[in-house]
C-alpha cells in the first residue's frame, strides 16, 4: 500500500507520508493534502496558510470522530507554501525532508522529527550512523488531529533559479545525501524527481518513494489546478472536482 501522498501547483508544493505501524495512513496524508488546496486558487499569506493547516489537521480529527478504528492515524507534512510578495513559506513536521538547491550547492532545509535525530543533536550517536539506526523510523512529531500537534514554520526569501526537493524517508533513507545535489541538478524538475525514485529503487528502497521537485521562476502561466499523486491521486477526487 502506498501510503505517502503529494501535490504540485504554481503556488505550493508538498509531500506527507502516513506514519507507519498506525491505522489508514494513506487517508490521513491523501486527507490532510485535499483539505489543505481545496479551493484555493493561488498564493496566500502566512496566517491563511496556517488557518488552512489547521483545518486540515482537523479533518483527520474528524474521520476519527466517525469512525474510531481511526484512532491514532497520522500523517508527516513538508510544503512549499507561497506568499504574494513571492515569500516561501517551509512547513514541516515529521521525517519528510526539504532540501534547497542553490548556486550548486544542498542543504537540507528542514529538520527530521525523529528519535534519531534527538540523539544526533544530544551527541549520543554520530550522524554517520543515523541513517542505519534500528530505530530510526520512529518519528516525534506529525499531525494526528490534535489540538497539541506542532509544525515547524519558516519564511524565505527566494531567488530565481533556486531548485527545492520535497521528499519521503523513501528516498532520504537509501539515496545518500552525498548523491542528492549533481541528481537534483540533471534536467527538469520531472526529469530529476523522476530519476531520484529510480536511485531509490536501485538502492533497494523498502519504503514507498515520493519526490517533489520545484523550481522557483520569474512567473508561471500554467494551469492553478493543483496535481495530486500517490494515495492522494485515488482518494478524494470529487472534492477537487468541484472546488
Amino acid at each position: 500500500m502506498n501510503q505517502d501522498s503529494a501535490f504540485t501547483a504554481p503556488w505550493a508544493a508538498a509531500v506527507a507520508d502516513g506514519v507507519g505501524g498506525g491505522p489508514s495512513g494513506d487517508l490521513a496524508s491523501s486527507a490532510f493534502l485535499h483539505r489543505l488546496v481545496a479551493g484555493i486558487r493561488g498564493p496566500l499569506v502566512l496566517d491563511d496558510w496556517l488557518q488552512r493547516i489547521r483545518i486540515a489537521n482537523w479533518d483527520l480529527r474528524a474521520h476519527v470522530e466517525r469512525d474510531p478504528s481511526l484512532a491514532g492515524m497520522a500523517t508527516t507534512f513538508t510544503g512549499l507554501l507561497t506568499a504574494p510578495d513571492g515569500t516561501v513559506i517551509l512547513a514541516h513536521t515529521g521525517d519528510s525532508r526539504a532540501y534547497l538547491l542553490r548556486d550548486g550547492g544542498l542543504t537540507q532545509e528542514s529538520h527530521d522529527d525523529s528519535l534519531v535525530q534527538v540523539l544526533v543533536d544530544r551527541g549520543l550517536i554520530a550522524e554517520s550512523d543515523a541513517a542505519t539506526h534500528p530505530q530510526r523510523n520512529i518519528i516525534t512529531a506529525s499531525m494526528q488531529g490534535r489540538d497539541e500537534d506542532v509544525i515547524a514554520i519558516v519564511a524565505r526569501v527566494s531567488d530565481v533559479g533556486d531548485r527545492w526537493l520535497l521528499c519521503s524517508d523513501g528516498v532520504t533513507d537509501y539515496v545518500p545525501e552525498r548523491s542528492l545535489a549533481p541528481v537534483l541538478a540533471t534536467g527538469s524538475p520531472l526529469t530529476a524527481a523522476r530519476s531520484l525514485v529510480e536511485f531509490a529503487l536501485r538502492a533497494g528502497s523498502r519504503d514507498n518513494i515520493t519526490a517533489v521537485v520545484c523550481d522557483v521562476v520569474p512567473e508561471v502561466l500554467e494551469p492553478i489546478t493543483p496535481e495530486f499523486a500517490g494515495a492522494a491521486a485515488e482518494r478524494f477526487r470529487e472534492e477537487l472536482e468541484s472546488a
